[in-house]
């Protein structure tokens, strides 16, 4: 049990960050690191050390992440397809979100809005791997142990999220000058 509470001391704040790094919405987040923290603890004896364990609850954190991206979607797919207004008050049901990062200072997040915007918009592998790389700042060794690929496929994984990126980023800074 120690050890559960050593490695929830450890890493809970990082499980947080990549976590809100990837989903964009801090509530969801934070559900998802006690999921994670859950899973982990459930599954401390079948832990082999193949990895280190900080790679392991990572990885765990990204799958978490991703899943309930998966079902977000799929919930708002459905939705969509079956309903655009509440029927009684006429009003519509999905507005796009603003994701507010309480990182970063005031004047910078409407340009931080516009970037997460756009890195949500990526592949997923391209998105898990830019942030793991760009904003959590993980080597790529790691990052390609918790994706459970290539360092050379990390590194190109992260090339072609900075080129989405830089294409995304220059339409959307196009049509705000038009």
């Amino acid at each position: 049990m120690n050890d559960f509470k050593e490695l929830y001391k450890l890493h809970h704040k990082k499980v947080f960050n990549i976590s809100l790094n990837i989903v964009q919405h801090i509530e969801d987040a934070e559900d998802i690191t006690q999921e994670v923290f859950v899973e982990v603890h459930r599954s401390m004896h079948l832990f082999k050390e193949q990895s280190s364990a900080y790679t392991w609850i990572y990885r765990i954190t990204v799958n978490k992440s991703l899943d309930f991206l998966r079902a977000k979607k799929t919930k708002k797919r459905f939705a969509f397809i079956t309903q655009l207004f509440n029927p009684e008050s006429g009003e519509q049901l999905h507005e796009v979100s603003h994701f507010d990062h309480p990182g970063i200072e005031l004047e910078k997040k409407e340009r931080a809005q516009i970037l997460y915007k756009a890195i949500e918009d990526l592949a997923e592998n391209q998105k898990t791997a830019f942030i793991l790389s760009q904003i959590e700042q993980f080597p790529q060794k790691e990052i390609a142990e918790i994706m459970k690929v290539s360092e050379k496929a990390v590194e190109s994984l992260i090339q072609r999220a900075k080129a989405n990126l830089r294409q995304e980023l220059g339409k959307l800074y196009n049509n705000r000058r038009i």
